[in-house]
């Protein structure tokens, strides 16, 4: 029969337990609460974790003399015995960049509501330093992974299935859908801009993606390649190029755009750090943003309201899509089912980076 742990235990004073010398260089355990509240030590811990086998003035007693002499329960030791450590690993792309950042915070918030620890990894934007991160985080027996803009291709993310871990990507760049994933609208979001420029009056468009591969940019490509086939403007491949997605080497992509015999008016951008490069190239040629060329970007970072002019982006709750992921995270761990794919919804945002089509010679002829 279990123990019912009720009535007064003999011994237990009505007042303070004064902290024993003894305990007051250490950390006091369980058998130490047992040993001053005068119960067994399963008392102390049914009682720690509110289980009804204890009576509540029992309960309240222990508690109050764990408070006074300073007694934490160990993770380590409850992980023994529930088998999860409350430990939750984020890997992050590269830690200096604002994507992550933002959605990490939105990880960070949603487990310390929920009482988890948050384990930060950085993967430095190299695939195969993600493939062994996520292994050695797995091998730690945290409970579970969320991953930022993943750079590990399909078949890699096959062989995490292995692992049994649950793992949630933000923005994966593969395609595949192994793993769960919260992933913005890239082509609507690129369609949504690629239209915006077309209402201004643009008709020379250009798209400057990333040459990497990623998911995402053909997504982005076909969203503005729709937008131009939904008004009848044919597609003009040597408008469409490619960066690496950082701003000094954008800059040499646009500058090639700027030298065409008909350059264009307006170029979409694969995010707001390849619009950052594009916007300095166009003012280094002595050419201004938007009068001469309007330029867009993709995330709405930090920064884009506060460049001159304001970024026209399209933006990604970032924040939110960490605090979805961590959600749909607890909901793989607790055995629920879940949407493998959750999609957010595109926003436009139109800033100063954006103007009517400047009319030009053989325009008017």
């Amino acid at each position: 029969m279990a123990e019912r742990d009720g009535g007064k235990p003999a011994g237990v004073a009505h007042g303070s337990v004064k902290r024993l010398p003894a305990l007051a260089a250490r950390q006091p355990s369980i058998k130490d609460i047992a040993r001053l509240a005068h119960v067994s030590h399963p008392t102390v811990s049914r009682a720690l974790q509110n289980s009804p086998l204890v009576n509540a003035e029992t309960a309240a007693k222990i508690r109050k003399i764990a408070e006074e002499q300073g007694y934490r329960a160990s993770a380590v030791a409850r992980g023994l015995v529930t088998r999860r450590t409350r430990t939750i690993a984020l890997l992050v792309t590269m830690l200096d960049d604002p994507f992550s950042s933002a959605v990490a915070c939105g990880v960070a918030e949603t487990a310390a509501d929920r009482g988890y620890a948050v384990l930060l990894a950085n993967a430095h934007a190299d695939p195969e330093r993600e493939r062994r991160a996520i292994e050695e985080l797995a091998e730690r027996r945290v409970d579970g992974i969320v991953v930022t803009s993943s750079r590990v291709g399909a078949l890699y993310l096959l062989l995490l299935k292995a692992l049994d871990v649950p793992i949630v990507l933000v923005n994966d760049q593969y395609p595949g859908e192994l793993v769960h994933a919260v992933t913005i609208a890239n082509q609507e979001g690129m369609r949504a801009a690629t239209e915006h420029l077309i209402e201004l009056g643009h008709r020379r468009i250009a798209y400057l993606g990333d040459r990497n591969g990623y998911q995402s940019d053909a997504a982005r490509r076909a969203g503005y390649k729709a937008a131009l086939a939904r008004a009848g403007i044919g597609f003009a491949p040597e408008l469409a190029v490619e960066g690496d997605g950082r701003p000094d080497a954008e800059m040499e992509a646009v500058h090639a755009l700027l030298r065409l015999n008909t350059p264009p008016t307006a170029v979409c951008c694969y995010n707001d750090m390849t619009a950052l490069g594009a916007m300095r190239a166009i003012r280094a040629r002595g050419l201004r943003v938007p009068q001469d060329v309007s330029v867009t970007g993709f995330d709405d970072l930090f920064f884009a309201a506060y460049l001159a002019p304001a970024l026209t982006t399209v933006r990604q709750p970032m924040r939110q899509m960490g605090q979805m992921a961590m959600e749909n995270l607890f909901k793989l761990m607790s055995g629920q089912d879940s949407a493998a794919q959750m999609k957010i919804e595109a926003e436009l945002i139109v800033r100063g980076s954006t103007a009517k089509a400047p009319k030009r010679e053989e325009d008017q002829a």
